[in-house]
């Protein structure tokens, strides 16, 4: 249809007006048949085979509807020719000769003539129509008062505006105009016509004008439900195509053994990936924290943290990742440089032990569970500044808040996670039947993954009352913390460590158990997606190694295999 110029019959071109071409909102523009009548615009619909008022094998197209949005978005494009002819080989119009003539009439400024035409273009809903005559009308008032005829914008605000009868602040807003030498910018909105055309194109329905992009819309909307219903969708959406259903394979899941890093003396409890995903961090049993740095060719030792008596349970990254959190069991907090690995800050509490911690959003300010089921809010320099006292927190607990620093979350009883509003001190409740383990928040802090002693974990939607909306089941988990995470592109998936030397992964959405990492000869305590690489996963095992897992199509076989406490693997083990 595209490149039709010289070779259709004169009578069935269209051509532009000889008093110039005016654009509308549907890229076209002004256009008059050869004949110069209205009604002959369009040539009658083909013969067609069958039906002919649906197309598609499943029988739920509409002809018309689909040729029009064709025809809208061939416009839109700036395929105008391509567009007239698809109109005119069809017979089925883009719009009725009424709208056509009305949005003419908004961009010639004709304005009651459009609001007259608005009445007989088959509006049922009267309350649209006077919606639509509203803007029109308040178009027509604006430019006349640009046009600094005063007289006649109060007329049409007197005798137009004001007995539609709605809008009534809106009608005191354009008074103030006419008394004011300098109204507010806010109350003055002047619109192109373009732009007003584009405004009625949204209140009115789209069975009489289709709304913009609106094959896009339909396109994108296909795209988005065959990533969501794919369950190994985990690559950039860059690479979705149009010309075929869209489907991904086991390979776009991490879940070959790129590296085992061996650096620690006992057993790993806790591995977590900086915000940006250049370092990862672990804590173990042997009282040491270590900071790897994500290169090219793995991973490798930055910093070992020593200082804490006894075990860490947990890390912490500042939202710069510049500085790190150490969490010793039930001992003190650490604050650590991550460039130079020196400790800056220790933070106690007299007749109480730290048991969990946890960044400020601001950076400026950090959050400790203690002992005594408190819970406090310390400055850098280690000056306590804010505490919630009562049964705020356990001994095993983790802390989280959400990213505007409004709400903190905890265990607050074995089965019941705490949301306490730091503002307001209101307190939401999730409870659960079976005692939580462990949780983790995800990034749109719209959902929350709760690990139970039941060996299942759950997925509530924390937005308002909170909400069970998924379970995952499969793993083992009998004595030990076993903690999960989100991750993935778009946080697709779910991960999680396990008693029987496994990793678990499931998709989100459907809660399908899609992989098992086998690789670890202990409990699987803690995983972490790198949220920056979807493709890469850490896993902390009481074997005393974390293990980098990555897709199984990466080729390269890593040098120096036993170099720096760590262990290149070119295999699944």
């Amino acid at each position: 249809m595209g490149g039709v110029e010289d070779e259709e019959p004169a009578l069935k071109r269209m051509k532009i007006s000889s008093k110039g071409s005016v654009g509308l909102s549907n890229g076209s523009s002004s256009i008059e048949p050869v004949g110069g009548c209205s009604s002959d615009l369009m040539a009658r619909p083909l013969p067609s085979e069958g039906d002919g008022q649906v197309v598609g094998s499943k029988g739920v197209i509409k002809r018309e509807e689909f040729v029009r949005i064709i025809a809208k978005a061939l416009y839109s494009l700036g395929y105008k020719k391509s567009g007239a002819h698809l109109e005119e080989e069809s017979g089925i119009p883009l719009h009725s000769p009424g709208v056509n003539l009305f949005m003419q009439q908004i961009l010639d400024g004709h304005w009651d003539d459009s609001v007259a035409t608005l009445h007989k273009i088959g509006l049922a809903d009267e309350s649209i129509v006077r919606s639509a005559s509203f803007l029109i009308l308040e178009q027509k008032f604006f430019e006349l008062l640009n046009g600094e005829k005063v007289m006649e914008a109060l007329m049409t605000l007197r005798t137009e505006i004001a007995p539609l009868c709605i809008y009534s602040s809106r009608i005191r807003e354009l008074s103030s105009c006419l008394v004011s030498p300098s109204p507010k910018q806010d109350v003055v909105k002047v619109r192109s016509r373009s732009k007003l055309l584009e405004e009625l194109q949204k209140l009115l329905p789209p069975t009489v004008m289709i709304p913009e992009k609106r094959l896009e819309h339909l396109v994108e909307q296909a795209l988005i439900l065959q990533r969501e219903a794919c369950p190994f969708h985990n690559s950039s959406d860059k690479e979705m195509s149009l010309y075929s259903d869209h489907h991904c394979g086991k390979d776009q899941i991490p879940s070959r053994t790129l590296q085992i890093l061996e650096s620690h003396d006992d057993e790993v409890w806790f591995v977590q990936f900086s915000h940006n995903g250049k370092y990862l961090a672990s804590a173990s049993n042997d009282r040491t924290a270590i900071i790897w740095e994500v290169g090219i060719n793995g991973l490798s030792v930055k910093h070992r943290l020593s200082g804490h008596q006894k075990p860490i349970s947990s890390v912490s990254w500042s939202p710069n990742d510049q500085e790190l959190l150490t969490c010793g069991v039930e001992e003190a907090i650490r604050r650590w440089d991550v460039s130079t690995g020196k400790c800056l800050q220790v933070y106690e509490k007299a007749g109480a032990t730290v048991v969990s911690c946890t960044w400020f959003p601001s950076g400026k300010h950090i959050l400790s569970g203690l002992s005594d089921k408190s819970i406090c809010m310390w400055q850098l320099d280690g000056k306590e500044v804010e505490s919630w006292k009562g049964q705020k927190t356990l001994k095993i607990s983790d802390l989280e808040i959400t990213d505007d620093g409004e709400e903190i979350l905890s265990i607050c009883k074995t089965n019941t996670i705490l949301l306490f509003n730091r503002e307001t001190k209101d307190e939401r409740f999730i409870e659960e039947y079976q005692t939580i383990t462990s949780f983790s928040l995800s990034k749109d802090n719209k959902f929350l993954l709760v690990n139970l002693l039941n060996q299942e974990i759950h997925l509530w939607n924390i937005e308002g009352n909170p909400k069970l909306v998924g379970k995952y089941k499969g793993h083992r988990r009998a004595r030990f913390v076993i903690r999960s995470c989100f991750g993935g592109l778009k946080q697709a998936f779910i991960a999680s460590g396990s008693e029987d030397s496994q990793v678990y992964i499931w998709h989100r959405s459907s809660g399908e158990l899609i992989e098992t990492l086998q690789g670890h000869s202990g409990a699987v305590n803690c995983v972490s997606w790198n949220p920056a690489n979807p493709h890469m996963l850490a896993s902390a095992s009481d074997d005393r190694t974390i293990r980098i897992w990555g897709l199984n199509c990466v080729k390269k076989k890593y040098q120096n295999a036993h170099s720096n406490g760590i262990h290149y693997c070119n295999g699944a083990t």
